[in-house]
């Protein structure tokens, strides 16, 4: 199983290293604590993606800078080996299938909500667009001030630099395909 949370270690301690940055700077840049960062790096800590969204604003990077993989020209990716980035004491579960290469510019991602849970996302990048495709369940998406519900086998784009949530109100779960394309 590939385990996310060393594919951040990684990438983190390199980005951190390639801008000459110590763990003390860039606590204060993301308002998180040293030893939070400092168990990131070490593949430890579960950081939730509200966490890894801080880290990746601080630094002016797509979320995606964090969790990218090595590249490879062709690729088949099984969830049950991809490790979930977890929101909402579990209850959320984000699985990076293709994150952004800094290639290709987008980045797939199937999100697992257990009922009643709800994940609210730090606006991204400007120019990120996000693709949602509800395959099971009911979504309510709030999007800035709006909300609205998606239904299974519906979809719906807008712009995802503003504030956005997500929150199950099925009564299982809700699995949804997302796509996040940013311009640059």
């Amino acid at each position: 199983m590939e385990d996310i949370f060393l594919i951040v270690a990684q990438n983190l301690k390199q980005i951190r290293n390639e801008r000459n940055l110590s763990i003390n700077e860039l606590a204060e840049m993301c308002g998180l604590s040293k030893s939070m960062l400092s168990q990131i790096e070490k593949g430890g800590g579960n950081p939730t993606l509200g966490t890894l969204w801080k880290i990746a604003n601080a630094l002016s990077l797509p979320f995606d800078a964090l969790v990218k993989r090595k590249n490879a020209d062709c690729e088949l990716i099984n969830l049950f080996n991809i490790s979930p980035i977890l929101e909402d004491g579990g209850k959320t579960k984000n699985y990076s299938v293709f994150p952004d290469d800094g290639i290709r510019n987008f980045a797939v991602y199937f999100l697992v909500l257990e009922p009643k849970s709800a994940w609210s996302s730090e606006p991204h990048v400007r120019g990120t667009t996000e693709f949602i495709t509800v395959v099971e369940g009911l979504l309510e998406l709030t999007i800035g001030t709006a909300k609205m519900v998606i239904k299974k086998e519906e979809s719906i784009r807008f712009s995802a630099d503003v504030p956005h949530a997500y929150k199950n109100i099925a009564e299982g779960v809700t699995k949804l395909h997302m796509i996040l394309s940013r311009q640059d």
